[in-house]
């Protein structure tokens, strides 16, 4: 458990030492954003938040990855014809997996920037299925696929091992990128019923009915936060800014991991609050499955505490944790 909670530190530190350059000077970069001619703020034109442009790389998180790469394969040529390599990489998650084919995975023209299959119905539905997620999801102990624009996040159950998964996972991802078949299909939706996570457009994105504030909030998302979070197998929704909470939505690896609550609260929410005056803290969105399992996560908590004592040393990281725990 202090593992998690400690690489999930990490990720935060990352995302809060990424925004130094903006506390010591400001750039002048040609917005990305398109604007309406009025005097409303936007934020390259904010005085209190410097400009940042998504398609300048020198603005985005410098990340120093928490996990290393735990693996480069190279599997035997198809026919002597191809050859491919897949690189496997820990996530802050120890349920969850990294695989980097080098090959893209998003169909073209896709307005979200990621895909999450959570049931094996998913990956039938329209309107995008996925035959290799369907296979992926039929290896017992899987629990979700999540696919970046380049990489495929793998998520197990808590007592599957990955000593006898990721073999499997591994083999199935080579054939399906050897192959030359799409890994994603799109298809009519007739139902309107979106079977996938992440279907619709990405939230992220310029919405002209937008307040300034909103604006603000996801251009510092998008260019700040989420290069941060997609290095972790995962990604992040926007779903909405009320009464000076910004309401959040994690996926992929980041979606099941305990200590996600700590990335939004000492990272994430640090650095909307510094930037934007507006924002007063973070809310995260919850499913059922990770409202339960949050739940179990402070029982389990609140149990080490009562064993432990008032002496305990600390063990875990964030507000409520044992390490507000005097020793």
């Amino acid at each position: 458990m202090s593992g998690i909670s400690f690489s999930y530190t990490m990720a935060s530190a990352r995302i809060s030492r990424a925004a130094t350059p903006l506390f010591s000077k400001s750039r002048t970069i040609k917005a990305t954003i398109p604007v309406h001619q009025s005097s409303a703020r936007c934020v390259h034109q904010s005085t209190r938040l410097p400009a940042m442009a998504a398609s300048n790389a020198r603005t985005r998180p410098t990340l120093q990855p928490l996990h290393q790469p735990s693996s480069m394969l190279k599997p035997a040529a198809v026919g002597g014809t191809r050859s491919i390599f897949i690189q496997t990489e820990s996530t802050p998650n120890p349920d969850a997996l990294k695989f980097l084919p080098n090959h893209p995975i998003l169909p073209q023209g896709l307005s979200s920037p990621f895909l999450e299959y959570l049931n094996p119905r998913s990956t039938l539905a329209p309107p995008h299925p996925s035959p290799l997620a369907a296979q992926l999801m039929n290896i017992d102990g899987i629990t979700s696929v999540f696919y970046g624009a380049d990489f495929i996040t793998v998520t197990k159950a808590s007592d599957a091992n990955w000593a006898h998964v990721k073999p499997e996972v591994f083999s199935l991802i080579t054939e399906a990128v050897t192959s030359g078949t799409p890994i994603v299909n799109i298809i009519d939706n007739k139902s309107g019923e979106n079977g996938q996570e992440g279907a619709e457009e990405d939230s992220l994105s310029y919405n002209e009915n937008d307040s300034e504030v909103v604006g603000m909030i996801k251009e510092l998302l998008e260019t700040r936060i989420r290069p941060a979070i997609q290095e972790d197998g995962g990604d992040i929704e926007f779903r909405g800014f009320e009464d000076g909470q910004v309401l959040l939505k994690l996926r992929g690896a980041c979606r099941t991991c305990d200590s996600s609550t700590v990335t939004l609260k000492n990272g994430i929410e640090g650095m909307l609050m510094h930037y934007i005056e507006e924002v007063k803290g973070v809310t995260q969105i919850l499913d059922q499955e990770e409202e339960i399992a949050l739940q179990e996560f402070a029982k389990f908590e609140e149990k080490l505490r009562q064993q432990k004592g008032p002496d305990a040393s600390p063990s875990t990281i964030g507000k409520g944790t044992l390490d507000t725990v005097q020793g």
